[in-house]
């Protein structure tokens, strides 16, 4: 079956699912392969739980008239996303970088929200699976798009381009993350950069640019529409912190006649991503007393850099993602906090032959400013002589605090994924 006739099928059943644990009633079902799982082998099963059609790649799983035959069902479902993308006019803003891409997208989604019928990227699905399920998501009732791109190696953002087709696009930074694949800081500009080389290939293509990073100016040159924002001058949008105890507090200087925006963020190091929301809402003409509203009013979540209160004790955890780059600012952010602080860090994972080096760096970062305690998890820190206290995983390091029984600390835990730190601070055993 062509994907013309598949889209056919898709129109009668718009919901697309890929595991069989989370399908509803009249899905249509993907049989994904993994490095460990073949979907073919659960399409039977899909349709037993009320998938409406199976789409397989093998023939041997064929249920006639309730399978759709296909050469390769991830290829399919990527060609049926951007066939339903090529039925849209609407602005679609595409956003990736090193960090901060999914608190930035969120930021823009919750501003854009307050004016247009915004679909985006829910939670982190931002690989080759997850952008396609996310552009399937997208109702005709659409009036703006904002999909996150993730990546770690050369290509993988151009591939998504060629899906999403975005009309806007915006790289938060570029820094030392997956240099297991894109080997180093060069690479990594690189493959981000692959955005920003598609937009620079439409003659309409328009980039919201950080303008204080010099190598954002520079890989954006050339593109027809840049649009500015920063802490300096020749900004479209220009912003500074004005307090950041507990909570970010930005004064926009130029650009919005709101000035004052007192966010529910930790750390400085998120005020490009307020500034990049409130630069795309000014450029779309959202209200701006709809802006800062939709900005204040936004909660952090999923463990991105949330505040927590545990008794009086203050804890943020910003335990989703570490690479070095990363843990630099919340580090050198966290140190600025007055009183008592307890550091706790994972980890850093996908950073192959830079591993040991990274993580002796941030020891020695680590050393440059005063704790209470610090406390290191995971192999790579295991593999550094230090004098702090090493633990294997975010377990002992639960049982660990456990038993201090801290009083008026600041507590700031991050790490890898791969490291569980949120577990660090879960109730119960």
């Amino acid at each position: 079956m062509n994907t013309p006739e598949l889209y056919d099928i898709y129109k009668e059943h718009p919901s697309v699912q890929t595991d069989t644990r989370k399908l509803k009633n009249g899905d249509l079902f993907f049989a994904l392969k993994g490095p460990n799982f073949n979907g073919n082998e659960f399409a039977k099963k899909a349709l037993e739980d009320g998938a409406a059609y199976a789409v397989i790649d093998q023939e041997e799983f064929e249920i006639p008239g309730k399978t759709i035959l296909v050469d390769d069902v991830l290829e399919r479902l990527q060609l049926l996303a951007q066939h339903h993308r090529q039925k849209f006019t609407i602005p679609f803003i595409a956003i990736t970088g090193s960090n901060g891409k999914t608190t930035t997208k969120e930021l823009i989604h919750a501003v854009l929200s307050t004016t247009y019928r915004t679909y985006t990227t829910e939670g982190n699905l931002n690989n080759h699976i997850g952008i396609p399920l996310t552009l399937l998501k997208i109702k005709n009732d659409a009036e703006m798009a904002v999909i996150e791109m993730g990546a770690n190696h050369i290509g993988e953002i151009a591939s998504y381009c060629k899906i999403v087709m975005p009309t806007h696009g915006l790289i938060t930074n570029t820094g030392k993350a997956h240099l297991e694949g894109f080997i180093n800081e060069e690479g990594v500009r690189k493959g981000k950069g692959e955005l920003f080389d598609y937009l620079r290939s439409s003659t309409t293509g328009h980039a919201f640019v950080m303008w204080d990073y010099n190598y954002l100016r520079e890989m954006s040159k050339g593109i027809s529409g840049i649009i500015k924002y920063g802490t300096k001058e020749d900004a479209h949008i220009i912003g500074n912190v004005s307090r950041n105890d507990p909570f970010l507090e930005i004064k926009i200087t130029q650009g919005l006649d709101e000035k004052e925006i007192k966010t529910q963020l930790v750390g400085e190091y998120n005020l490009p991503n307020v500034l990049a929301a409130v630069t795309v809402g000014k450029f779309f003409d959202v209200p701006e007393k709809k802006i800062r509203s939709a900005i204040e009013t936004y909660t952090p979540s999923n463990s991105r850099s949330q505040l927590i209160q545990q008794g009086n004790n203050k804890i943020i955890l910003d335990a989703y993602n570490a690479n070095p780059s990363s843990m630099k600012v919340a580090v050198e952010n966290f140190s600025k906090v007055p009183g008592d602080k307890i550091l706790i860090l994972g980890s850093m994972a996908e950073l192959g032959n830079e591993s040991e080096k990274e993580h002796a760096a941030l020891i020695e970062q680590i050393k440059s400013s005063k704790w209470k305690n610090v406390v290191l998890a995971g192999n790579e820190f295991k593999k550094i002589n230090h004098s702090f206290l090493q633990l294997n995983n975010s377990s002992e390091i639960k049982e660990w605090l456990q038993k201090q029984k801290f009083e008026n600390v600041h507590i700031l835990i991050k790490g890898s994924r791969s490291m569980h730190m949120e577990k660090a601070i879960e109730k119960g055993k």
